[in-house]
């Protein structure tokens, strides 16, 4: 295999990185000393002439180049060009390809090196600003104006629209001089006219923040004339807006669509803005027709006669009787009927256009009252105040309401009346009774017959007990109109004060058959009939009850409770838990759901609702030692354990929760048992000497406590149904092993809760009545007190 390899000869090889060190003998500088022929032209003239500059600053020839295969070319001299390594005007030619540019001899080269130049010294002065001539002048003053809109700025976000007012009337003046001294020195094409469109836009907003509306429209049509200025449609938007301000709102409008034509559609933010201007323009509009409308409305004649015609002007008996006959003719009462009809019309329109056409209810009210004055309508004026009143009201602004109705006092008797019984009313709500009582007897006094004021002096009446007398009262404003239902309802209640049971089921009869889906009504019937011992019927009103309010608790749990009453426990417990689901902060339906499982042996689910019982009621020891019991039950001895520990450490005088402690010490074998025992007994002993003084009190005070027993026999009847729950509560939970039992409590009496009606003595508090206005419908929402099924 050897035979067909064949090696290259050494001498035929070729070096190639060879040559490049190769240079023409001509250029060779280090050997100059020991040239004879060099010296000897030195020392002659010939070495004294100045040297031969190239007449063209190119190489002629090129040196010779070394190629990779060793052939070398002789480089012809560069005829004017000079030579690598010579001196010409005190600067070193760098030598190429044998030393690096800048390190030679220098004494040989006759220049020290210096390539960054420091020895031609400093760089001579900068020349002074002439501050006199007019472009420096130009610069200032357009630095000033500057400062001046900046300062119109900072003034305007201070709050200080006048100063900032006076710094852009500056700043206008300013760049007016700066725009004349511009075109007399360069051409008008090198005006700044940002500057020019920053003072006028700034001038512009400073008039429109201080009002001066026509001002800010002058400065704004001088921008948007100006085809210079790019993008200066858009400020139509502004102008747009002071139209707006002005209510002229069909040109605000018109300014609106322009500017949202001027603005391309990428913009779409921008745009959406400026289509909800004009959208609020629009509504703004709407305000205008309606007060047009409203004004309209109050100009239409209603053609009858005045009362003045019905009223004898002698005495003529003929004539009396003429006129006594066409006093109630068919005639006359259309004419009754036609006023009222007007007088309904304006005061529906007055309360619907009121809270939208200003800024307020109140003030689109006063412009209401004020058109009204102005026409032929002028006794509507009163009614309307009487209206704010009552708005004031619903927007709980009792102060407010209050000083208008005050301004009635001195007014006639039917005004006064009406305002009275708002203040009774008002009064009545915020518990001074006295007040309440005041105003009712003047509303009255007023006009015997407004049933609205009657009703109120019946509710003032009634809280202070005296039930028969406000029952007379009712009657009274029944009688006056017998669809007050305000009366009929609180009337209801006195006959429940007094036990006059079936009187007061007749009476929540008949107002369910004005008011059919009343919560209150439903309840309250649903409740005589617990009164009257006869559960089916109660349970059946509770039921339509939850199908008008299915999310009241309370009524849930009342559901719950009778259910219970009659030992149908699996309804019950439905009930109960749907009132826990929709208000879990009840304490009775939490303890009537922890005694359930307990009963039902779910200790550990009873856990839940004793816990939550703590958390609503953290200084009550008896919720804590209940879960503690139920760990007991269900056998977690460590967790009891643990629990009454820290009970312990809240409630230290605690029999029930040593008892326990020792108990479980013991059984466990823990050391701690000793200082429990130690404690129980110390305890234990002082509870002993407490109970001693205790009884030798009550020996020394058995007539007075006698009294006492037979007074509270005396309400037993009243709160039969609060003792019978209570007693049930307690039973159950009564129910727990002894102390004999393990580790069980020997007495559940801590653990007694005792029970409050759900209901509440506010449910019993009558209705209030207050007039919207005179001769209407009595004030239907505000009349009435508490809620009856309160969240």
């Amino acid at each position: 295999m050897m035979q067909n390899v064949h090696l290259a000869p050494e001498t035929d090889e070729d070096d190639l990185y060879s040559g490049y060190n190769d240079y023409n003998p001509t250029y060779d500088t280090e050997e100059l000393e020991n040239d004879t022929a060099f010296q000897q032209a030195v020392r002659t003239s010939h070495g004294r002439r100045p040297p031969i500059t190239a007449k063209i600053p190119s190489t002629a020839v090129t040196r010779p180049i070394a190629t990779g295969y060793g052939s070398k070319t002789s480089l012809a001299s560069s005829v004017g060009r000079p030579m690598t390594g010579t001196i010409q005007d005190g600067v070193t030619r760098p030598m190429t390809a044998v030393r690096a540019a800048g390190f030679t001899k220098a004494a040989l080269r006759g220049s020290a090196f210096d390539p960054l130049g420091q020895s031609r010294g400093p760089a001579p002065p900068l020349e002074a600003k002439n501050e006199d001539s007019p472009e420096e002048k130009i610069r200032q003053l357009e630095k000033k104006v500057n400062e001046l809109v900046e300062e119109s700025c900072i003034a305007n976000s201070c709050g200080d629209l006048k100063l900032a007012l006076e710094k852009a009337k500056d700043a206008g003046r300013k760049e007016r001089v700066l725009v004349r001294q511009r075109e007399q020195v360069t051409t008008p094409e090198n005006i700044n006219l940002d500057l020019t469109y920053s003072v006028l836009f700034n001038l512009a907003s400073q008039y429109s923040a201080n009002e001066m509306y026509a001002e800010a429209l002058n400065t704004y049509q001088v921008i948007v004339k100006n085809k210079m200025f790019s993008n200066a449609g858009r400020l139509k938007v502004n102008m747009g807006n002071i139209y707006l301000k002005q209510r002229n709102y069909s040109k605000a409008i018109k300014f609106y669509r322009m500017a949202l034509d001027q603005i391309p559609s990428v913009h779409k933010e921008m745009r959406i803005k400026i289509m909800q201007n004009i959208g609020v323009t629009f509504i703004r509009t709407d305000r205008e027709k309606m007060k047009k409308a409203f004004q309209k409305l109050i100009a239409v004649p209603l053609e009858i006669d005045e009362d003045d015609k019905y009223i004898s002007p002698s005495d003529d008996p003929h004539t009396n009787l003429v006129i006594e006959a066409i006093k109630n003719d068919h005639l006359r009462q259309m004419e009754r009927d036609r006023k009222a009809m007007a007088e309904k019309y304006i005061m529906t329109a007055a309360k619907l256009i009121a809270p939208v056409i200003e800024t307020s209810f109140a003030v689109g009210y006063d412009w209401c009252v004020e058109v009204v004055k102005a026409s032929q309508y002028v006794e509507l004026a009163n009614d309307l105040e009487i209206n704010k009143a009552i708005t004031y009201l619903r927007q709980k602004d009792f102060n407010q309401a209050v000083e208008t109705l005050k301004m009635f006092e001195k007014k006639d008797s039917r005004v006064k009346s009406a305002a009275a019984t708002n203040l009774s009313f008002l009064y009545y709500l915020e518990n001074e009774f006295a007040q309440a009582s005041s105003y009712a007897d003047l509303a009255v006094n007023s006009d015997r017959y407004n049933p609205s004021a009657l009703t109120n002096k019946g509710n003032t009446v009634f809280a202070n007990g005296d039930y028969e007398k406000a029952a007379e009262f009712y009657k009274e404003a029944l009688r006056n109109d017998s669809s007050c239902t305000e009366a009929l309802y609180n009337i209801g209640l006195t006959y429940k004060k007094l036990n006059r049971l079936d009187e007061a089921l007749d009476c929540f009869l008949k107002l369910h058959a004005i008011l059919r889906n009343s919560a209150q009504v439903l309840y309250q019937i649903a409740n005589v009939y617990e009164l009257m011992e006869d559960p089916n019927q109660a349970i059946e009103w509770l039921m339509q009850l939850i199908s008008v309010v299915p999310t009241d608790s309370r009524a849930l749990s009342k559901l719950g409770e009778l259910y219970d009453s009659e030992g149908d426990k699996s309804q019950a417990f439905q009930y109960y838990c749907e009132s826990y689901r929709y208000f879990p902060s009840n304490i009775e339906v939490i303890e009537w759901l922890g005694a359930y499982y307990i009963d039902t042996q779910f200790c550990e689910k009873a856990i839940q609702y004793f816990e939550r019982a703590s958390l609503l009621q953290p200084t009550q020891v008896k919720w804590q030692l209940m879960v503690a019991s139920c760990f007991r039950r269900s056998g977690n001895y460590q967790k009891a354990l643990d629990t009454y520990k820290d009970i312990h450490r809240k409630f230290p005088e605690n029999v029930e929760c040593l008892r326990f402690l020792v108990r479980l010490c013991t059984d466990i074998g823990l050391k701690e048992v000793q200082e429990y025992a130690t404690k129980l007994k110390r305890l234990e002993k002082m509870k002993e000497i407490r109970e001693q003084r205790i009884k030798s009190g009550r020996d020394g005070s058995g007539g007075s406590r006698g009294k006492r027993e037979g007074s509270a026999s005396s309400d037993s009847g009243q709160n039969c149904s609060a003792s019978s729950k209570g007693e049930r509560l307690s039973a159950r939970l009564r129910a727990l092993p002894g102390t004999n039992e393990p580790y069980e409590s020997s007495s559940n009496k801590e653990i007694d809760a005792s029970y409050v009606d759900p209901l509440g003595p506010q449910i019993e508090r009558p209705k209030t009545a207050a007039k919207k206005r005179i001769d209407e419908d009595d004030f239907a929402d505000e009349e009435l007190g508490d809620d009856l099924l309160p969240e």
